[in-house]
């Protein structure tokens, strides 16, 4: 008798998982509380709460696609993955998983009761394993404890999650805070339409540009066999020494007051 698995999740993760788990010869069943694949790479207009160097191995990305792609050629590049290796078969959508827990003979059987619910109905089924693959940029990060005076604040403040079109910032002041992937982002498309736009980071950060050496991308460049070696037997004071230097010489990150402490 196969293996049961439950995968929790159809986002990129959980699309591997139920893969790998055909693979070595297991029966995968996967849940996903919404009604399409692709976990936070699927552009929605009212997001629910809490919901090259990346593609699959067994699965490149089609050569004619873009290095850099835009959102949906993901989606279409997850739906290729999930239509080559027949997964959406195995995944059950609309449905909540409500609650994973050790069965009574867990310690010999390694068992888990998973609870289950679909428009308000639910059920419970027995696994021999449970994958989760919810990801951890589910549910979005609004602090707002650590903004006194917050509740008097009269403009609009939100999780850069809620964002969705510059064209209503014209002509507004903008502050962004983080200067992580979603709020460098956030500010260069900003930058467009507002007319002025803050980024606020309190660490400061080394920028690093997409294109490297012959306009290639900068992970084809440096994520290689070869600059592992390197990082293995240099020092990482040299190491941070030249990747300074490098980094400097597009900009001096000091002067715009971006150098942060940690080296």
């Amino acid at each position: 008798m196969l293996k049961r698995v439950a995968v929790i999740g159809a986002g990129v993760c959980g699309l591997s998982s139920i893969k790998c788990c055909l693979d070595e010869g297991l029966e995968p069943t996967c849940f996903e509380r919404s009604g399409d694949i692709g976990g936070l790479w699927r552009f929605e207009e009212n997001p629910e709460e809490g919901r090259e160097i990346m593609c699959f191995s067994d699965f490149p990305i089609p050569d004619d696609f873009p290095n850099y792609m835009h959102n949906s050629k993901i989606m279409e590049y997850f739906r290729m993955y999930a239509d080559y290796f027949d997964l959406l078969k195995y995944i059950r959508f609309k449905t909540t998983v409500v609650s994973v827990t050790k069965r009574p003979d867990f310690s010999t059987t390694g068992q888990w009761d998973v609870v289950t619910e679909t428009e308000g109905k639910q059920e419970s089924a027995i696994f021999d394993g449970v994958m989760v693959c919810t990801g951890h940029h589910t549910n979005a990060h609004l602090p707002l404890d650590s903004f006194p005076g917050i509740e008097k604040f009269k403009g609009r403040y939100f999780h850069s999650r809620d964002y969705k079109k510059p064209q209503e910032f014209s002509g507004k002041r903008v502050i962004v805070i983080g200067i992580g992937n979603s709020g460098t982002d956030l500010a260069v498309e900003l930058s467009h339409t507002a007319d002025q736009v803050f980024l606020s980071t309190r660490r400061g950060a080394w920028i690093l540009g997409r294109i490297g050496e012959e306009g290639y991308p900068m992970d084809t460049i440096y994520v290689t066999r070869y600059m592992e070696f390197l990082r293995r037997i240099v020092p990482l004071s040299l190491l941070n020494y030249f990747t300074e230097k490098k980094l400097n010489a597009k900009f001096n990150h000091a002067i715009y007051g971006l150098q942060p402490a940690p080296r």
